[in-house]
């Protein structure tokens, strides 16, 4: 099993190195078409981090108002049994 792997994995990588894969990459010859689809797809992922600092703001005010609740709760708590019940009259 071990020996296939190998020799699939050869074998793909003497096709990937073949002259009809080797071409390189070139921008000089490439149309506005690319240069659109490249500004669009940079256009969207930049529209991406609006809603991302909405929750991520979301989430720190969330956070900070959990705690600062949880610290007022504990200094209630401490303040209202010392506070004595009178019964009321009617």
């Amino acid at each position: 099993m071990k020996g296939l792997k190998t020799g699939l994995m050869v074998g793909l990588m003497s096709l990937a190195a073949s002259p009809a894969f080797a071409r390189s990459i070139s921008l000089k010859e490439a149309g506005t078409a690319l240069w659109i689809f490249i500004i669009i797809g940079a256009i969207i992922v930049l529209l991406q981090l609006i809603p991302a600092a909405i929750l991520f703001f979301s989430f720190i005010g969330t956070a900070t108002t959990s705690v600062f609740k949880k610290e007022k709760k504990a200094e209630e708590e401490v303040v209202l049994p010392a506070a004595e019940s009178v019964p009321v009259k009617k």
